[in-house]
């Protein structure tokens, strides 16, 4: 038959999307406290070629509660960082990852009696 051959990559272009090291220390030390206070069980990361995703489940046999996905081809517009639900509703998008974690951090807040 014929020769198949692939069409060549940009320079520098990445083969993949993940999380750098301190990106993934906050997200890890988030779900760790949110183990410790009985929220969640489980999680995924996918690292894709357009998205790297960070996946929290409540339980390990059903979809993930909050996926946060990394996306630098929208670093332009709306920011690489989005905080996507359960039901796939977009809950927060930004530029910066402390801010879109916010909403999550917020469920770990308890009220104390003075």
């Amino acid at each position: 038959m014929g020769t198949v051959t692939p069409f060549p990559k940009p320079a520098g272009a990445p083969s993949q999307v993940a999380f750098d090291r301190q990106e993934l220390t906050r997200i890890l030390d988030l779900y760790g406290r949110m183990v410790a206070a009985g929220h969640w069980r489980d999680y995924a990361i996918d690292l894709g070629r357009e998205a790297a995703i960070f996946s929290a489940f409540r339980r390990a046999t059903e979809r993930p509660e909050f996926r946060v996905e990394k996306r630098p081809s929208l670093r332009q517009r709306q920011g690489m960082w989005t905080l996507v639900g359960e039901a796939g509703q977009v809950i927060k998008r930004g530029h910066e990852l402390g801010p879109v974690l916010a909403p999550v951090e917020r469920r770990l807040l308890k009220l104390v009696e003075e």
